[in-house]
């Protein structure tokens, strides 16, 4: 119970109450010094005024923040002139740094350290506390000066980390959108056809049973023949959406290769860099239909793979001896465009050089999650 009251408190006045409790007692020190009784009626009204403004200015938006913020600003300078007590500017400090409008935050700034030296130097004059004070004068002037820059450089930096954890959430929602609509186009395309002949057939099967039995026999094996060609390719698409491992995907092309009898070389890193799971499964898949292309089309006899990981990005290039991707029998088919959606939708890109042979250059970037 006490750690929830101690947390709303903190929540709406931004400071912990044992904070308060000090620098509520500490102005009767200075308000009870020597003071008439006005004046100390005076005071006692100042300071809590003062914590009301505060208050009220912490918890309110608009106009209602400047108002409490000049109010707290003549309470503190008025305090400092009639009583030697300039704490109260640290309260000023804290809270004109936890202002979001930046023109306000530099307006009410540069007045906070006018008055906070204005009345300073006059305190040092007029009230011999300040001497008696000194070490705690000058530690309260550097926080003055210090803490509200520091509070708004830390609410913005929390603003923005707030901001890129949304951006983030909507990148992975997006992710998410974009992947199940992948999954229903792979679905449509691998059920969609064959569920229709699988329907067609077996219409001409029922209608063929007692008029032509053999016909409808034959039609039946084909009905039998496409549910497994089917529940094949289902398979398959199930094994591609568990996502592909990049070393897992290089064993598998080393093994392609070898049996297309195509010289194979690989460089790469002794430890490749951690990726996302769509990234890595999405390159994987473009190493593959790079590899598919080599073996298909490009009469080759070397294929190369290189890796190269650096801190911000990773560049895989995949070479070839063979004829060129300019030759209309390997360019055709070669499925180059869907590679390069995959890899803009991952923020990565394709290119292509046509040499002596080809170099398909894959290049994703790499975000590392630092730990702060």
């Amino acid at each position: 119970m006490m750690k929830n009251w101690t947390q709303k408190f903190r929540k709406n006045t931004g400071l912990s109450p044992y904070v308060w409790v000090v620098f509520y007692i500490l102005p009767f020190y200075f308000i009870l010094q020597d003071s008439s009784t006005l004046e100390t009626m005076i005071g006692i009204v100042m300071t809590i005024g003062f914590f009301l403004c505060y208050v009220l200015s912490f918890a309110s938006h608009g106009w209602l923040v400047y108002l409490g913020a000049s109010m707290q600003i003549a309470i503190s300078t008025a305090m400092s002139l009639l009583f030697g007590y300039i704490y109260f500017f640290l309260f000023l400090a804290f809270f004109i740094g936890n202002l979001k409008n930046r023109v306000a935050f530099f307006t009410l700034y540069i007045i906070l350290l006018i008055t906070t030296f204005g009345t300073s130097y006059y305190g040092f004059l007029m009230h011999s506390v300040f001497i008696t004070q000194l070490p705690f004068v000058f530690l309260s002037i550097i926080a003055v000066i210090l803490l509200p820059v520091n509070t708004y450089n830390k609410n913005k930096e929390e603003q923005l980390q707030g901001q890129l954890n949304d951006a983030n959430k909507r990148i992975a929602e997006l992710v998410k959108l974009e992947e199940r609509q992948r999954i229903s186009r792979d679905l449509h395309d691998t059920l969609g056809q064959k569920l229709s002949l699988i329907g067609l057939k077996s219409d001409l099967a029922a209608k063929l049973v007692e008029k032509n039995p053999s016909k409808a026999q034959h039609e039946i094996k084909d009905v039998q023949q496409t549910a497994r060609v089917a529940l094949k390719e289902v398979r398959e698409l199930v094994m591609e959406m568990r996502g592909t491992k990049l070393n897992d995907e290089i064993h598998r092309v080393e093994q392609i290769l070898q049996a297309a009898t195509i010289k194979f070389h690989l460089e790469k890193p002794d430890e490749l860099p951690r990726i996302p799971l769509i990234i890595e499964n999405v390159v994987s898949m473009c190493l593959k239909e790079a590899v598919t292309n080599v073996v298909k089309h490009s009469q080759a006899s070397k294929c190369a793979i290189i890796i190269k990981a650096l801190k911000t990005e990773l560049t895989i290039t995949i070479s070839d001896n063979g004829i060129g991707i300019g030759k209309p029998e390997r360019n055709k088919n070669s499925g180059l465009q869907g590679m390069k959606e995959r890899l803009e939708f991952v923020n990565g890109h394709l290119k292509i050089e046509d040499t002596s042979g080809t170099n398909v250059i894959i290049n994703v970037p790499v975000i590392s999650n630092r730990k702060r």
